[in-house]
């Protein structure tokens, strides 16, 4: 992890591999990954300790390796080092990873990664995925995280898509290209690596076919739209059945200074057809007929039925800068709660704010419901992101029905809010064959920031002992000092 200096306006970054977005990250379902993350930063007006969380790998037996400041270890101190090593043995999909230390990733450490399937059942639908086919959308500020003039709550300057983009009022920086071929069928990866906004995704006169929801593949369904939140990522296949020219990307965005613009190439990249002028679009974009529902997207199979667990997690906005979880605020305990549940010195509870962990039971069927409390039209709709596990939405955000026989699963699902028309109570089921602490969280960082999580202590018995590289990063941090904490 390094700094580095954004293009046309002078930013500090948080890069990983020089890079924004950084490197892809690839491998084989079944592989090992063995992944050294060096901490280079020395810019104190940012936090110069940091974490990498790799989004939405069950990460089972290694639980240590999530990259959850204060969760799961303890941050990686400046000039110091830290080997995530871990495996894949049931996992094929789209994900990224992403700093979980602050609002760190807000500065630029995120990137891209991708566990391939020898094996795809839907390989027959498509000619290329590679990295030509990966879509990030990101938002980007002009001020560091850590700025005290970005308030708890800053709004994003512009949108970049792979990295490249324009903010209004400024119209001659490169855009992203994504290049096919007529008469080719593209897997193309989107992903949101967003802080704050979701987008509306679309690509002016093509319709786009998902196949995976969040790492899980899905049964076809053909969309022209797709709303897409904070950390959650889509397949789609994409046919280049069109006039060979190019075709305006869009990714509008729900909050920020480039709202509601999708002009001059503004939240857009370019979709260039093979033989088509080095120029930019001329297309328009037409009314979406068939936009994106979670409702209609199906796994196949039903759901985990005989639910032995039942919770409400009800959630709230208070004082206009507190978010509470059954009227609880996280905050960060004195050390990782993992730490805290391995030296049995006390419980990882006891360390911090009631109701802040909750200790779930082995190899049982949880249900989770998230009323919407009477603040929560704050900055809604709040992307809920669980890690080391995938989930069944039972109830989805804007419907009042449950499904019980074939829900979409994922690992990060909107929770809705709460406004005079609908007042939201999205529900979740998964099994607890997962040991360990696991972050439960909104994936809107600054909300995070303020206060909007829990931690879910499953099985603790059969948590696993942790190696001594693990256990110096603790030393490490607290002669670092407490200030990135």
């Amino acid at each position: 992890m390094s700094e580095g200096i954004a293009e046309f306006i002078s930013i500090r970054t948080v890069v990983a591999g020089g890079t924004f977005p950084g490197p892809l990250i690839s491998g084989q379902k079944g592989e090992r990954f063995q992944i050294n993350v060096e901490d280079k930063l020395t810019n104190n007006s940012m936090l110069t300790s940091t974490t990498v969380h790799w989004h939405g790998l069950y990460l089972r037996g290694s639980n240590w390796a999530d990259g959850t400041a204060m969760v799961t270890q303890c941050p990686i101190s400046p000039g110091r080092s830290f080997l995530y090593d871990f495996s894949v043995p049931d996992q094929a999909g789209t994900y990224w990873y992403h700093s979980h230390l602050g609002n760190q990733y807000c500065d630029g450490l995120r990137g891209p990664l991708v566990i391939y399937d020898p094996f795809d059942p839907f390989k027959w639908m498509y000619d290329v995925d590679d990295e030509s086919t990966i879509i990030t959308l990101a938002d980007w500020y002009h001020i560091v995280s850590t700025d005290p003039k970005a308030g708890p709550f800053p709004m994003a300057n512009s949108v970049v898509i792979n990295g490249k983009g324009r903010y209004p009022g400024v119209t001659n920086s490169s855009l992203s290209v994504i290049s096919v071929q007529h008469g080719k069928r593209y897997r193309m990866r989107l992903i949101s690596m967003s802080c704050d906004p979701n987008f509306t995704f679309s690509i002016d006169g093509h319709n786009m076919t998902i196949i995976e929801v969040d790492g899980v593949n899905h049964q076809p369904h053909t969309v022209d739209s797709i709303q897409i939140l904070a950390g959650q990522r889509y397949s789609f296949i994409l046919q280049a059945n069109q006039k060979v020219q190019n075709y305006w990307m869009r990714a509008l965005p729900s909050s920020g200074d480039s709202l509601n613009h999708n002009s001059n190439g503004v939240n857009a990249a370019i979709l260039r057809y093979l033989g088509a002028m080095n120029s930019e679009p001329t297309t328009t974009q037409t009314p979406s007929i068939i936009p994106l529902k979670e409702t209609d997207l199906h796994p196949g199979g039903k759901c985990k039925g005989c639910v032995d667990l039942a919770l409400n997690l009800e959630v709230d906005f208070a004082n206009g800068a507190q978010f509470t979880v059954n009227n609880t605020a996280y905050v960060n305990p004195p050390v990782p709660v993992l730490l805290q549940i391995l030296s049995g010195a006390q419980k990882a509870s006891d360390l911090m704010p009631p109701g802040s962990v909750i200790s779930l039971p082995a190899n049982k069927v949880v249900e989770i419901s998230f009323p919407m409390g009477a603040g929560m039209s704050a900055g809604a709709p709040h992307p809920i992101h669980l890690h080391g596990h995938t989930f069944s939405v039972v109830r989805s955000a804007g419907t009042t029905a449950y499904n019980y026989d074939n829900p979409v699963r994922r690992d990060v699902v909107s929770v809705g809010g709460n406004d005079p028309v609908n007042t939201d109570n999205v529900t979740i089921r998964f099994e607890t064959d997962n040991a360990g602490p696991w972050f439960l969280h909104c994936h809107v960082d600054w909300h995070l920031s303020a206060g909007f999580a829990v931690v879910m202590a499953e099985d603790v018995p059969d948590i696993q002992n942790q190696e001594n590289a693990w256990d110096t990063l603790c030393l490490e941090s607290i002669n670092n000092g407490p200030k990135d904490f």
